[in-house]
């Protein structure tokens, strides 16, 4: 059985990263970037366990947990870039057993949506850091849609393929915009 996880995080390349890597490890994701629309997934895809983001545009992360769990039991992982101790003991309060703070390693939330959802996760390279950086140097092709949330990405890929260094003009590359 193929475990479902909704991540809902209002930065769009965390959250992007988050899916890439969980769905790495074999279960379905699917992405909301605010809490209404958060909740509304909830209740039309029925995650097993929901990744979400203490802070949010439109609404505290708590009022998405306690919503949800009106209408369905469901497991959360609380992510936050605010480690405070009233958020953890609010966390606690609503039964959340895992709190994450950024940045956090990836393989931190696969052991927090495996344990939550019982399921033995498979082996990964990213397991172990230093096995994953050699097997990363050994093969130049690896694919993993990682991105860096300064755009970094965009210069090593032009640097790779030879292109000029990036120059005043190349402002646009680098915000998306």
């Amino acid at each position: 059985m193929v475990n479902r996880v909704l991540v809902v995080d209002d930065e769009q390349t965390l959250a992007l990263n988050l899916q890439a890597y969980l769905q790495a490890q074999g279960l379905e994701v699917d992405v909301a970037h605010d809490g209404f629309s958060g909740i509304e997934q909830a209740e039309k895809l029925k995650p097993d366990v929901i990744v979400l983001d203490y802070r949010l545009p439109d609404m505290e992360g708590f009022q998405v947990l306690e919503t949800v769990r009106r209408n369905r039991q469901c497991h959360f992982v609380l992510i936050t870039a605010h480690p405070t101790a009233e958020v953890r003991e609010r966390a606690a309060e609503l039964g959340v057993t895992h709190v994450l703070f950024k940045p956090f390693p990836l393989v931190e939330l696969a052991r927090a949506v495996s344990d939550l959802t019982g399921v033995e996760r498979q082996r990964r390279a990213s397991d172990n850091p230093a096995e994953g950086f050699v097997e990363r140097r050994q093969n130049r092709n690896d694919t993993f849609p990682m991105q860096l949330f300064d755009g970094s990405w965009v210069l090593a890929d032009r640097r790779r393929h030879g292109a000029r260094p990036p120059g005043p003009d190349d402002d646009q590359l680098l915000t998306g915009e």
